[in-house]
Formats: C-alpha cells, structure tokens, sequence
C-alpha cells in the first residue's frame, strides 16, 4: 500500500517546477539577457553579478533546475570573455533544455538564437540577431528559432 502512495507523490524537488504552458522565469532569464548583451558587445561588465543572479534564481525552481544552477555558478567564475562564452554556452543550453523538456514559452519580447557556427542556442530580446558567442566579429551570425 506504501509503494502504491509513494509512486503517486511528486519527485523530490519538483514542487517549484513550473508548469507546462507557463513563461520561463523571468528571475532567470533577465539577468541571463544581460549577459547575452554583454557578450554580444564583446564585454565581461556585469557577466558575474548576473551569473549569480540566475543560479539564485535557478535555486527557487527545484531539483530540475540544477543543472541551470551549475552552468551559472561555473560562468560567474569566468575572467576571459572566451572562457565566459564557452560556459554562456553550457548556461544556454541548460536553459534551452529545461524550457523545452518543461514546455515552457520564452517570455514576451524574447526570442531563441541557434548559432550554427558552436551549435548552440541562446536567449535574446532584440529584434536582430546579437551573436554573443562571437560578439561584434561575427554579430549577424545565427537564426531565429
């Protein structure tokens, strides 16, 4: 009779996940966009301090979030902008998985970048592609998912 009950809780650390069909969290995502800027302008100004503030934000979404929270922490120790674009990378595409295997929508105003030079995505809220995995040397490269 136990087993049956257990079976039926949630998973431990689930109770924050959001639901299918709802917006990513903006905790997460708006200092994760300025860290997309950042990058894309070929500047580190403010990638730590916003690092920081998604692997906090990431903490609040429970257990599925982990790996979000990891990929933050690991950028905020980033000191040179090609170190801080490879774990922007591995931040992105822990966010993009979380989104997509949650069923979650970017919020307004954000849009999903693929670049097909790293294959990987990113989150952006301009109109044109800001390319932060090479910044103004390649700025235009990528599409919009």
């Amino acid at each position: 009779m136990t087993i049956g009950a257990a079976a039926c809780a949630p998973a431990p650390g689930t109770g924050k996940t959001p639901k299918a069909g709802t917006e990513m969290s903006r905790a997460v995502v708006d200092p994760y966009l300025k860290i997309q800027e950042a990058l894309s302008d070929d500047k580190l100004d403010g990638v730590k301090q916003n690092a920081g503030e998604v692997a906090t934000a990431a903490t609040a979404l429970g257990a599925p979030a982990m790996k979000i929270d990891t990929a933050a922490l690991q950028l905020a120790s980033a000191v040179e902008i090609e170190d801080a674009r490879e774990k922007f990378g591995t931040l992105s595409e822990a966010i993009d998985i979380y989104m997509t295997g949650l069923k979650l929508k970017a919020p307004d105003g954000v849009k999903v970048a693929v670049c097909p030079m790293v294959h990987k995505p990113w989150l952006q809220a301009a109109a044109a592609i800001d390319n932060p995995y090479f910044g103004k040397s390649m700025i235009s490269c990528g599409t919009f998912r």
